[in-house]
């Protein structure tokens, strides 16, 4: 038997996967469970135990933990950079020994955690590079076999922020990387924090508040990034940008987030004056660099992609790494580029390298032939019973739904009538997403519902967006760019005629970040859009993120907690539908 444990951890977004005999089990991220801290740096504690616990299995049953880091690789382009820069890399380079140390010593955190001694302990470490580990987890995760451009980009992992490679059968051939300090993750996290973002993981945002302004500051850009035509790639100049210098990576600020230090070097201020603060409000000035800085990352991409096609010549690409959740540039690649396939891994940040060690090991260690169809509900999937148990005043009312036709009856019913329900059902979703598991849902044909949502129930900033979820079939009628989407991965234009049909979905430039539902991908919610469709006409619905400020609740009690803390109407857990009473 092989037990297969990917572990990603001492760096944001610390996770686990599991894959028995071939099977994956499950994958989840270490925020879902323990302290519920947004991208928890710490030892995927929790997750390893709800994994091994699910599979009715203990830590000496692991015959391979893949680690989605390999310390000896690219140690020329380290050491290069290191005599180049020693006044502010050494910092870095202990810092490097301290994580490589911690790496070393999984035995010992192991142990202490499962309180089993570690001479009991027989599996195999194995180490992925981790931009290999970002390719693996789409390609194999994908149903391409023939070949297939693999391509990875992130801020930095092992020295490196892009990877191309040549995926066939199930090998993955390395065929090039882009080394540090050159970073399209940089880039973007750069002028995010310069913005005012300066939080751990707030990309999102500027992609968001893009449509709100001008390309004022497309000049500054190509200063900040040229784009070199001769160059398969490109090159951060060092005027502008600073690579890290130390201190714990994935440590956590004095707030409770991951501490991120500044990448952007005061010379910026030349560009574009000075930074905002986070505390002040937003003007044209930040939508304008929002707008400029989307743009930008679009062109380069773009001349990164056709510079991948010239390498390898394929119309699939399997993709990963931070950036590759910029839905906006996902869906020019399939309009403008040579590729007419594409694939992307849901859990595209660093914890989906979990799953790509894990499966990279699978393949190329194990020696296992056979891949199976992916899913991304890998979470838990939690029993509930009498809500009387937490409910138990007079300002709620319970329903039980017996099957599944009643359940999704009543919910579009409420839906349709402009109730906000939180939707928790199965198993929860891998990557940040959420895909009709754990999710709040509501009307999208209602004008003022986004600001409902926005300020009642996520208290977050009005200029976010929410996404639409569509009946699989119906995107060629809604959509300019017919894609299919299952993990939410690509942000589209409505076409013309429904853009004011559907105001709390539409984003002030016209697209929504889509997912595609079919019934083969998940059953219930498609059924439950399908409904809806019956009562307005439209196979669309409202979809974001079952949390508040949070990580997406993962057990039952979080999902109602959350209900209860908010103006939510309604809540279908399961097969019950509670309602708060008087709304």
């Amino acid at each position: 038997m092989s037990v297969i444990l990917g572990i990603n951890s001492f760096h944001s977004d610390s996770s686990a996967a599991l894959i028995v005999d071939g099977v994956l089990i499950g994958a989840i991220a270490e925020e879902r469970l323990g302290k519920r801290i947004k991208h928890d740096p710490s030892f995927p504690i929790n997750a390893i135990r709800f994994l091994l616990s699910h599979a009715n299995l203990k830590v000496k049953d692991v015959t391979h933990i893949a680690i989605p880091k390999n310390t000896q690789v690219n140690m020329f382009a380290k050491m290069n950079y290191t005599l180049k820069n020693l006044n502010t890399s050494l910092p870095a380079v202990k810092e490097f020994f301290q994580r490589k140390n911690k790496i070393d010593n999984f035995k010992n955190y192991l142990e202490k955690v499962f309180g089993e001694s570690s001479s009991l302990f027989t599996y195999r470490v194995v180490n992925v590079e981790h931009h290999l580990a970002h390719i693996s987890s789409a390609y194999y995760a994908s149903e391409f076999e023939s070949k297939t451009v693999g391509f990875s980009y992130d801020g930095s992992g092992d020295f490196t922020s892009l990877m191309l490679a040549e995926c066939e059968g199930n090998k993955i051939k390395i065929k090039d990387r882009l080394h540090l300090p050159s970073s399209l993750g940089f880039f973007y996290t750069a002028l995010c924090q310069f913005i005012g973002f300066e939080k751990f993981g707030e990309e999102y945002k500027v992609m968001g508040l893009a449509p709100y302004g001008n390309d004022a500051y497309k000049d500054e850009m190509n200063k900040l990034l040229p784009i070199q035509q001769n160059s398969k790639w490109f090159s951060l100049p060092d005027k502008y940008f600073k690579m890290h210098s130390g201190g714990e990576c994935g440590a956590l600020d004095s707030s409770g987030h991951v501490h991120m230090s500044k990448i952007y070097k005061e010379s910026f201020q030349d560009l574009f004056g000075f930074p905002r603060k986070r505390t002040e409000p937003i003007n044209q000035k930040q939508k304008d660099i929002a707008k400029s800085t989307q743009l930008h990352f679009e062109r380069v991409l773009m001349h990164c992609i056709n510079s991948a096609y010239e390498l390898i010549p394929s119309n699939q690409i399997a993709m990963a790494g931070g950036c590759a959740l910029n839905g906006v540039g996902n869906a020019m690649i399939l309009r403008e580029s040579p590729f007419d396939k594409q694939f992307i891994q849901p859990a595209a940040s660093d914890d989906g390298t979990a799953l790509g060690a894990a499966y990279w090991c699978l393949f190329n260690k194990v020696g296992y032939k056979h891949r199976e169809i992916f899913s991304p509900y890998l979470g838990g999937g939690y029993s509930f019973s009498n809500p009387s148990k937490h409910f138990n005043d007079s300002s709620y009312e319970f329903y039980e739904c017996l099957d599944s036709n009643e359940l999704t009856y009543k919910a579009a019913s409420l839906i349709a009538d402009n109730k906000v329900i939180g939707w928790y059902q199965g198993r929860s979703e891998w990557g940040p997403r959420a895909l009709g598991n754990r999710s709040i849902l509501a009307n999208p044909l209602t004008k003022n519902m986004k600001d409902i949502i926005n300020l009642k129930i996520k208290r977050r900033e009005s200029f976010r967006p929410f996404a639409p979820s569509i009946l699989e079939e119906d995107v060629s009628e809604y959509f300019e760019q017919t894609v299919v989407s299952p993990f939410m991965q690509h942000v589209v234009k409505f076409k013309e005629k429904y853009r004011g049909i559907f105001p709390a979905v539409v984003h002030v430039d016209g697209t929504g970040r889509l997912q595609t539902v079919s019934h083969k991908s998940n059953p219930l919610y498609y059924k439950l859009i399908s409904e809806l469709k019956k009562v307005t006409g439209h196979g669309i619905i409202l979809n974001t993120s079952f949390n508040e400020n949070e990580p997406v609740v993962e057990t039952p009690q979080e999902a109602i907690d959350c209900f209860v803390r908010t103006d939510m109407d309604c809540l279908c857990l399961n097969n019950w539908i509670i309602s708060k009473k008087n709304k």
